[in-house]
């Protein structure tokens, strides 16, 4: 599955692209990602919490920044295995960010691949739950932007 979209973030690219590469704000970006632990400055590991219809996944999964241009471009490669079950989730991550009207303009694109029971679930539901996915890491993201704004006008 591909999803692509674009995410206007109220702050300088540079910004922008340091939090994007701070796994930590990342990570509270994306509902669901508990124990992130870095490896090295590329590597990490986590656990994805997530509910699918009415399947509740636990995935263990590390993550892999496999390109870094700064401030212009991130990718990552994401594995994973759910918990439980045989199965596996692959994804690999790209942002561009532009410049934009004092802000930025967050350019991805995500490509996602399931196998196992996970996969068995069926392209619409899983479509549906991917952007549900998206449209909350947008606002997460828009949202701390917003408050630290705020906070450094004051």
């Amino acid at each position: 599955m591909k999803f692509t979209g674009k995410i206007d973030v109220p702050a300088p690219r540079q910004a922008v692209f340091e939090k994007l590469r701070d796994a930590h704000f990342f990570a509270s970006c994306v509902d669901g990602v508990l124990d992130l632990v870095e490896i090295d400055d590329r590597h990490y590991t986590a656990t994805l919490e997530t509910r699918v219809a009415y399947i509740k996944f636990k995935f263990a999964v590390t993550v892999e920044i496999v390109e870094l241009d700064e401030p212009v471009r991130v990718v990552a490669r994401v594995e994973g295995t759910p918990v439980g079950m045989v199965g596996r989730l692959t994804a690999t991550s790209a942002a561009n960010l532009v410049e934009q009207d004092g802000g930025t303009a967050v350019n991805y694109e995500l490509d996602v691949a399931l196998t196992g029971k996970l996969g068995s679930l069926g392209q619409p539901v899983l479509k549906s739950k991917a952007k549900e996915m998206e449209r909350q890491f947008a606002s997460r993201i828009q949202a701390k932007f917003q408050a630290t704004n705020a906070g450094s006008e004051t």
